[in-house]
């Protein structure tokens, strides 16, 4: 019986799910789906490794599951035949946020799960079903061995003064500082870059994991060393429905002028801003690349100028640039958005091939381009896998 790998990904209404072959040069995938709309009406989907559909099951409207629920059903659909002939050997979780403690995977026992719930004031829209999971799992196969994967722990590398802010030096003492996120995918970008380009890899490059949720990382020979995203994953660019970067003032005048409490400013800078917000139409930039609406347009343009901004930040940081990747959902798929951003860089000396760029890469720039663009697709699944395979074969306890 072959073992394999389960990685789970909890969010608030949802569950990720893959499963991967534990092999030798590296995991296999093997199964991936999801568990969604968790609170109003679940749907479930599972794919083959082709992405053929092998399973899928939609509840009532009304119905809802918590992530034990979730849990449940995802164990007893693997064990009535989808799992058969693989031995289920750990399970890795994504974690939004490992603060200072966590640099790198840990097994999760009594003690690191209270760590991590000790870090949800740091992350209360994430965390709190990041450990949901955790617990769904260790009830149902309370002998499974589980691993935390951190978002934060790949910018841990990042030099001190980086991570600061011109507070009392007193709230840094007690957590507050830049963390950064979407660490598994930088790490997973700066783990595929040898294979792509030596400089790239080796020297001054910024990543742009642009989506849903939007962050740049500066990276120099594959170590964090400066990112978009801060305290909380609020900060830097313009998002699917949260603000970016925001002079806090704006904040207290809500809170002056409009009687905003903490609760209904989490609303709006979470939910209500980033691209729905200001085109009033959809967080989506499928939607809003194909709307002729002024004010999508007037969105689209907002997001492309704040990576504009920002990379020249983090250019600034690394002093200089080599590289350009792009890689999350938008950063994949949406070729105009890659093309603004290439050309809003070619002060940089980025030379952009728009031929190259529709064709959807892998180089976008031209071959004698001082700084060369790439677009890459991102995989924090496997990554996740690659974790938890190294951990269990240093601990052989588990």
């Amino acid at each position: 019986m072959a073992d394999a790998i389960l990685v789970l990904n909890a969010g608030s209404s949802s569950l990720k799910f893959s499963t991967f072959l534990d092999k030798a040069e590296t995991p296999e995938l093997l199964i991936h789906g999801q568990l969604e709309a968790l609170t109003t009406r679940p749907h479930f989907v599972a794919r083959n490794a082709a992405g053929a559909v092998i399973g899928e099951h939609t509840w009532d409207e009304g119905a809802a599951l918590g992530h034990q629920d979730a849990i449940e059903f995802l164990f007893a659909w693997g064990r009535d035949g989808a799992f058969s002939g693989h031995r289920v050997i750990a399970a890795g979780h994504r974690v939004v946020h490992g603060g200072v403690t966590f640099t790198k995977p840990a097994l999760i026992d009594p003690g690191t799960l209270a760590a991590l719930e000790a870090l949800i004031p740091l992350a209360p829209l994430h965390q709190p079903h990041n450990v949901a999971a955790i617990k769904a799992v260790a009830q149902r196969a309370p002998h499974l061995p589980q691993i935390a994967c951190f978002d934060t722990s790949f910018h841990r590398s990042q030099p001190e003064i980086a991570q600061n802010f011109a507070l009392p030096r007193r709230y840094a003492d007690g957590g507050v500082r830049r963390y950064g996120f979407h660490g598994l995918s930088y790490e997973y970008i700066a783990s595929r870059l040898p294979h792509l380009d030596k400089r790239a890899a080796e020297g001054r490059t910024v990543v742009a994991h642009l989506g849903n949720g939007a962050s740049l990382c500066a990276m120099n020979n594959g170590r964090s060393v400066a990112t978009t995203m801060g305290f909380t994953a609020l900060d830097g660019l313009m998002m699917g429905t949260r603000c970016g970067a925001l002079d806090p003032g704006v904040m207290l005048y809500l809170m002056d002028h409009d009687g905003l409490d903490a609760r209904r400013l989490e609303e709006l800078l979470y939910r209500q801003s980033g691209l729905l917000g200001v085109s009033g139409l959809s967080s989506d930039m499928r939607t809003l690349l194909e709307s002729s609406s002024p004010a999508a347009a007037e969105a689209i343009d907002l997001f492309v100028y704040r990576i504009g901004r920002e990379l020249g930040s983090l250019a600034a940081a690394l002093g200089g640039l080599d590289a350009l990747v792009f890689t999350g959902g938008i950063g994949e798929n949406a070729a105009p958005i890659r093309s603004r951003a290439c050309r809003d860089a070619a002060w940089l000396g980025l030379e952009l091939d728009e031929p190259a760029n529709a064709a959807g890469g892998p180089r976008l720039s031209r071959p004698g381009s001082r700084v060369s663009a790439w677009m890459l697709p991102t995989n924090e699944e496997l990554m996740i896998a690659r974790h938890v395979q190294r951990l269990l074969a240093s601990t052989p306890h588990t």
